[in-house]
């Protein structure tokens, strides 16, 4: 039973360093893959305009807040797309997959939309508002233009909001 704790005890230890080494040096999300805290360099200027944003690839690695366990982070990538001036973030459901639990970082985002924002190398703390004015989505998905989607596949939006001054 000695022998027993004692590997238990070594395995959550090693998890922990683990973690640690992770939190230092980042764990930047794949094109398909989750990570855990993204890397770059935190801007320090406050952004109201958004353009800038068009100028790279259309991903954004976003970094969420576990709701089990807010010290871990969560991240993906995902499309975005700026709107006169506005930045917004998509996230594609299949048909009948109730939000947010199609979406492991939308149930975080749900519990606590305090995020960190990967654009171009620079990081943005922001807070996200999900998206649920109807002519505002259509407007912002004409603007988007014809993209093709898979069949049975439904879009759901996040807008991007400065942090509230109080926190």
């Amino acid at each position: 039973m000695r022998k027993l704790s004692w590997i238990a005890g070594g395995f959550v230890g090693g998890l922990v360093v683990l973690l640690l080494v992770l939190r230092l040096v980042g764990f930047n999300p794949g094109l398909t893959s989750p990570g855990l805290w993204i890397t770059g360099k935190l801007a320090s200027a406050s952004v109201t305009d958004w353009s800038f944003a068009e100028e790279s690839n259309g991903l954004t690695a976003v970094q969420t807040r576990q709701w089990f366990l807010p010290i871990l982070a969560h991240s993906v990538t995902t499309a975005r797309q700026v709107h006169r001036g506005k930045l917004y973030l998509f996230s594609m459901y299949p048909a009948g997959v109730p939000f947010p639990e199609g979406r492991h970082w939308n149930r975080n985002v749900v519990s606590d939309p305090r995020v960190r924002i990967g654009i171009g190398g620079k990081l943005y703390d922001r807070t996200l508002v999900y998206l649920t004015d109807p002519a505002e989505r259509d407007e912002v998905l004409r603007a988007r233009g014809p993209r093709a989607f898979a069949p049975g596949m439904y879009l759901h939006l996040w807008r991007v909001e400065p942090l509230d001054v109080d926190e």
